[in-house]
């Protein structure tokens, strides 16, 4: 059986340490607290609905790894740039995109984010720089990269954040990638969500280096290991990146380790892992942290705690509803939105 890739972090559910001594504020933890469980609860309905096969395709859940979205939201300001791959839902829901054109675009209705075309895989949000997910392993790595030479161009201060999964790191295009990042200094950071298993494979069975964070030293880009089940050492690690390259310094790799408490897609059996395990992991849910760093500290009542998930429930089934009340594309629609270039491939002299 495949062993997992990080041990377990260790257990902060003391008292003292629930009492809130950092940075971090009263709204900063509500607000980790709302989008957190806003992203459970969405991945929790996609995944019922697709059972009942309201919707088809791929589908990849991003229930316990919350946190990652939710540091890197709040260390990052509205005019950077998200890309990431194809476990993006919780993404543009941390950025702020509606629930319902998010699921309306599951179910591939027109309404959706990418009206329909994209699915599960693509979702898209221009106006909150959303990226998109994308669908083949490691590909955003350079194009998020491209992303950040851009802005580096324009003469902005802006930052890209470009999202991978451990077993994307195994694409040669990422050390291309990494080699023209550094050399150019471009801003951009790239965060390893390290849920231990790729697809279904442990780290320690497909390379020897199971410190993903050093696969930065070759190129000497600046690397470091977190917490990824803590949003407070996401947002101080991505914080720390996000200066260094808006000073002009270039990037940064970020091993964040997490750990998915569903399959890598909804048709994954899991035999690569036991139940104790994933059990071992959900000790330490960021959800349940912020929730009991606000009960500690009284920072909301339980009535109040009680709206916030009401508010939560009734987004998902009011999403749900407009999808199913949605419009399909219509088949003209396969004609619009296609990047064209009328002499393609002859170049015209003048």
């Amino acid at each position: 059986m495949a062993t997992k890739t990080a041990s377990k972090p260790s257990k902060t559910t003391n008292k003292s340490a629930l009492k809130s001594t950092s940075k971090f504020s009263k709204e900063t933890y509500i607000k980790w607290y709302k989008d957190m469980l806003l992203m459970r609860r969405f991945e929790e309905k996609a995944g019922q609905l697709y059972i009942q096969q309201k919707f088809g395709g791929f589908c990849h859940l991003y229930i316990g790894q919350e946190a990652i979205v939710a540091g890197t939201v709040s260390a990052s300001k509205p005019t950077d740039s998200h890309m990431t791959a194809y476990r993006d839902h919780a993404h543009p829901i941390g950025l702020g995109t509606d629930v319902r054109v998010l699921m309306a675009e599951l179910y591939g209705r027109s309404t959706g984010c990418s009206k329909g075309k994209g699915g599960s895989m693509h979702f898209f949000d221009k106006e909150k720089n959303f990226m998109g997910g994308h669908g083949i392993v490691g590909a955003q790595i350079p194009m998020g990269t491209g992303v950040a030479f851009a802005e580096k161009y324009n003469g902005t201060d802006n930052v890209v954040f470009v999202s991978m999964g451990d077993g994307a790191v195994r694409q040669g295009a990422l050390h291309e990638t990494f080699n023209m990042a550094m050399n150019w200094k471009l801003p951009v950071i790239y965060i390893i969500e390290n849920n231990n298993y790729a697809m279904g494979t442990s780290v320690e069975r497909t390379t020897n280096v199971t410190d993903l964070s050093k696969i930065g030293d070759s190129y000497e880009m600046p690397s470091k290991s977190v917490n990824g089940m803590s949003p407070e050492a996401v947002h101080e690690a991505v914080e720390e990146a996000v200066a260094r390259a808006r000073r002009g310094d270039g990037p940064t790799l970020l091993d964040i380790r997490t750990y998915r408490y569903k399959g890598h897609s909804m048709s994954d059996p899991q035999k690569y892992r036991t139940k104790e395990e994933v059990s071992e992991w959900m000790e330490q849910d960021p959800i349940e942290h912020c929730l009991n760093v606000i009960k500690e500290n009284k920072w909301l009542t339980a009535k109040q705690v009680e709206e916030i998930d009401a508010w939560v429930k009734n987004e998902v089934e009011e999403s749900v509803k407009f999808a199913e009340e949605s419009p399909y594309p219509d088949a003209d629609d396969l004609y619009e939105d296609i990047y064209q270039e009328p002499n393609y491939p002859y170049i015209i002299e003048y």
